[in-house]
């Protein structure tokens, strides 16, 4: 290191939050809005958390996501059978998904996370890049999903807890558990 050189742990690390969903599909759109509202708490986000309104845009996110962040967190609905409104914390990890969707044309208006996640590898795989080293979803159990502008009432009333989790994750910094 040379002299006058910040130490590596004095550099923020880099933290991608992206809100992924299609707001014309009623709760589709609860990664956006949350975004939306970390966007109007910027002031309390650390050194290094960048946001992004990824809505339907997935292979947009997936060739950001080359560029060096540290961690990811993506927000999106999740039906994991709770009742609507439910949030959820998932620690994805850095590797691939497991299920990957059926090789063939990218629909990139049907991006879920494991969609992104799959891509990113494969871009990683032929570009190159660096991966994030963590990977976490801020999920909410939607109410539906048909054509329509705006959030049920269960999930309106979730945006602000969700707000709440990804603040306390991207605060916890360097302590969030490093994988060996």
């Amino acid at each position: 290191m040379t002299e006058g050189a910040p130490a590596e742990r004095d550099v923020p690390r880099r933290v991608l939050v992206a809100g992924i969903g299609n707001v014309f599909l009623q709760d589709d759109g609860f990664g956006v809005e949350t975004v939306r509202r970390l966007a109007d708490r910027a002031a309390e986000l650390p050194p290094g958390v960048e946001l992004m309104d990824a809505g339907i845009r997935g292979a947009h996110l997936a060739y950001r996501l080359l560029e060096g962040y540290h961690t990811l967190v993506l927000v999106d609905i999740v039906s994991r059978g709770g009742p609507p409104g439910t949030l959820y914390t998932i620690d994805v990890g850095p590797q691939p998904p497991v299920e990957r969707p059926e090789p063939g044309p990218l629909d990139t208006h049907a991006m879920d996370p494991a969609t992104v996640l799959a891509l990113l590898h494969d871009l990683h795989a032929g570009a190159g890049g660096t991966l994030p080293e963590e990977v976490y979803v801020i999920g909410c159990e939607p109410r539906a999903t048909d054509e329509g502008m705006g959030l049920t009432p269960a999930v309106t009333e979730a945006v602000a807890g969700a707000v709440d989790l990804v603040l306390a994750l991207v605060r916890r910094g360097t302590a969030v558990p490093q994988r060996s």
